[in-house]
């Protein structure tokens, strides 16, 4: 699962910030598709949620995909 949003649209600051995400912290569009499975999600540094995925793994792979840096965020 990921988001529609261009990464190659931003580029002021190219390292993003990977943390694990519950379902109770998302809407409930996402929480019936994923049931109660934790994800990643993926943020640039003004804490705006740039992509959802299964996996730290496949989090920080799309990301360097989009040529960004990430951290962990914990």
């Amino acid at each position: 699962m990921t988001s529609n949003i261009n990464f190659n649209e931003i580029v002021s600051d190219r390292t993003v910030y990977v943390r694990a995400v519950g379902a109770d912290e998302l809407p409930q569009e996402v929480k019936e598709q994923i049931g109660e499975a934790q994800v990643y999600a993926v943020h640039r540094s003004d804490g705006a949620r740039l992509a959802l995925v299964k996996d730290r793994e496949m989090a920080f792979a799309l990301a360097r995909k989009n040529d960004f840096a990430p951290v962990t965020v914990h």
